[in-house]
């Protein structure tokens, strides 16, 4: 089994090191490292220390740093707009995408939408969203965290994509399946995910201009599970899975 990942601001430039705070009580209460036992330290930006545990108090860790190493970001950048859905089905979307590998999820107030983020309410909506990618991101012991972009709105949107090197827009009208859409080997690709009661006719022309209609099959999926099943794909194609 890989070693656990805790998440630090910085990477220790020290040869030991204590990890306290929230990682600390999760890495010597929760998991309950003992010494001898290994683990990773993260910036969040591809940087690791590969550290060993020297001593267990209550709260905290006394580490060891092993090695330190720093992991280039994904290219192509794996980009899913993900519509806002009812209910807790956005945050298991997130912890999803994020495990399959994604790097930055936007969320998208598409005209559709019944779930609308605005206020306190939608402050408190994205942070969910972000501490389930910063959770997520652990668990799948990466090395750079999720990113969860600022609420967009369909223009915004709209700009935001144009410098993108290939834009794919699932629809289930579309002829096109995903596994067969040409992929750039270099730059952001985004995939976009539509609201459970689909993206509308004036957002998909709006996106057309630059983005290509793409399907997963003869089946609709739910816009929870379907950004997760096409990057999957995406993910096999690019020849990380």
């Amino acid at each position: 089994m890989s070693d656990p990942v805790f998440l630090v601001d910085a990477l220790p430039a020290a040869d030991d090191f204590t990890l306290d705070g929230p990682e600390g009580h999760h890495a010597a209460d929760v998991q309950r490292l003992q010494p001898g036992e290994t683990l990773l330290l993260a910036d969040g930006a591809g940087g690791l220390a590969a550290a060993r545990v020297t001593a267990a108090e209550r709260g905290s860790l006394r580490l060891d740093i092993l090695d330190r190493r720093t992991l280039p970001a994904p290219d192509p950048k794996l980009t899913v707009v993900q519509a806002l859905p009812k209910g807790d089905r956005g945050e298991r979307a997130v912890q999803m995408l994020t495990e399959i590998g994604v790097d930055e999820v936007v969320p998208w107030a598409a005209s559709r939408s019944i779930v609308q983020w605005k206020g306190p309410r939608g402050d408190k909506a994205r942070a969910k969203w972000t501490a389930t990618a910063r959770e997520a991101s652990k668990q799948a012991r990466r090395a750079h965290l999720a990113h969860v972009a600022e609420l967009h709105t369909t223009r915004r949107l709209v700009q935001r994509l144009r410098a993108a090197a290939r834009v794919l827009v699932l629809h289930e009208e579309a002829t096109l399946p995903l596994s067969r859409a040409d992929l750039p080997e270099t730059g952001e690709i985004a995939l976009v995910i539509g609201p459970e009661g689909s993206i509308s006719p004036d957002e998909l022309a709006a996106l057309e201009e630059f983005g290509e209609p793409v399907r997963l099959g003869d089946t609709v999926l739910r816009t929870s599970t379907a950004g997760p099943a096409a990057l999957a794909v995406l993910q096999a194609r690019l020849g990380r899975w």
